[in-house]
C-alpha cells in the first residue's frame, strides 16, 4: 500500500479540506486529489464524499482511518528504529484541533530545532500503555486517578488549565450574552455527541454536569466538528460545550458565538505524562518550556472535578 496516499488520506480527513491537506503536505491539491483516488482504487471503496465546505469521510473511510493511522505510526517506528543520531520527540495530544496541540505548537515555536512527531491517541489507557512500552515520550491526559494509582516509573505533571466555553447558535437564548455562569446552563441541552463513556473528558463532562446540574446530551453518531457546528448553527435550543483554544472554523453565515463561563469558570485540568526514565533531552526541554509557560485561570474562581490533581 503506498503510504504517501494512506498519509494524505490521513491528513484530508483530519482537516476536512483537500486545500489544507495539500498545504499541510506541501503539494497541491490535484496531488492530493490523485493520491486518494488511487487509494479508493486500491480500496475498491469510497473514502470521502464531497462537500460545498470540503470532504467528509464514508462509512468505509471510517472504518479505515485507525487502520490508516497504525500503518503511518508502523512505518514512523520503523524508520525510527534505523535512523542515525536523535531521532523526534513522539508527543500524543488527543486531537490535532484541541487544547494540548496548540500547547504543543507554542512549544515548537518557542524551539524550533525540536524534531516532533505528533500523534493522536484515542483514550487514556492506550496513551499510558504507549508511554509505559516507549512507543511514545509524552502525552497530554486529564489524568482522573489519584498520582500512586499510575503505573511504576510513570510521572504526571498538571501543566494547564483550560477554560470551558458554551457555543451557540444566533437564535440560541443565550446568544447575545457576554459570559454566563454554569448554573444558568440549567435546564438549556448541551449536546456533546463526542462524549465516549469511560474516557477522561467523559468523566470530566460528567462531573461538571453533576454539579451544576447541567443536561448534557451525548445521543446521536458523532460525525466530527463540522456537523456538530452544522446543527448547533440552525438550532434555538441546543448547544455545545468547547474548549477555550479548541480550533474551530465556520462560515460566516452559521454566526455562532462563543460565550465564557465565569462565577467560577470550568477548566479543564490538562496534565504531561512521561516515563521517569525517559532521557529524551527534547522531553526535557518540553517541560521546562511547560513549566514557564503555564497559564489560565485558578484558585476561587474555577471549577475543576474533584480528582484533578
Amino acid at each position: 500500500m503506498d503510504l504517501d496516499a494512506v498519509r494524505t488520506f490521513v491528513t484530508a480527513a483530519e482537516t476536512g479540506r483537500l486545500q489544507d491537506a495539500a498545504t499541510a503536505l506541501s503539494v497541491t491539491q490535484q496531488a492530493v486529489s490523485k493520491r486518494v483516488a488511487a487509494l479508493e482504487r486500491e480500496l475498491a471503496v469510497r473514502l470521502f464524499t464531497r462537500t460545498a465546505r470540503g470532504v467528509r469521510l464514508t462509512i468505509d473511510g471510517q472504518a479505515f482511518l485507525p487502520h490508516a493511522r497504525a500503518l503511518l505510526d508502523a512505518a514512523e517506528r520503523a524508520l525510527a528504529s534505523v535512523r542515525p543520531g536523535s531521532r523526534a520527540l513522539r508527543v500524543d495530544v488527543i486531537g490535532r484541533r484541541l487544547g494540548p496541540a496548540a500547547l504543543l505548537r507554542d512549544f515548537h515555536r518557542a524551539h524550533p530545532e525540536v524534531e516532533l512527531d505528533v500523534v493522536t491517541l484515542f483514550d487514556a489507557e492506550e496513551a499510558l500503555a504507549a508511554v509505559r512500552h516507549g512507543t511514545i515520550d509524552a502525552s497530554f491526559r486529564a489524568v482522573t486517578v489519584p498520582a500512586r494509582q499510575l503505573p511504576d516509573g510513570i510521572t504526571a505533571a498538571r501543566v494547564h488549565d483550560e477554560p470551558v466555553q458554551l457555543l451557540t447558535g444566533p437564535r440560541h437564548a443565550l446568544a447575545t450574552a457576554r459570559e454566563v455562569t454554569p448554573a444558568r446552563l440549567a435546564g438549556y441541552r448541551i449536546w456533546m455527541p463526542g462524549l465516549v463513556a469511560g474516557t477522561e473528558w467523559a468523566a470530566y463532562y460528567d462531573e461538571l454536569a453533576t454539579a451544576f446540574g447541567l443536561t448534557i446530551e451525548a445521543t446521536g453518531p458523532d460525525f466530527g466538528i463540522d456537523p456538530l457546528l452544522d446543527t448547533i448553527a440552525d438550532s434555538p435550543h441546543l448547544a455545545t460545550l468547547v474548549g477555550e483554544q479548541t480550533r474551530m472554523v465556520w462560515p460566516a453565515d452559521q454566526d455562532l458565538r462563543r460565550i465564557a463561563l465565569r462565577d467560577p469558570t470550568p477548566v479543564y485540568p490538562h496534565s504531561l505524562l512521561w516515563r521517569s526514565d525517559n532521557p529524551h533531552p527534547a522531553l526535557r526541554a518540553l517541560r521546562g518550556h511547560l513549566d514557564a509557560a503555564r497559564r489560565g485561570p485558578v484558585g476561587a474562581g474555577s471549577w475543576t472535578p474533584h480528582w484533578a490533581w
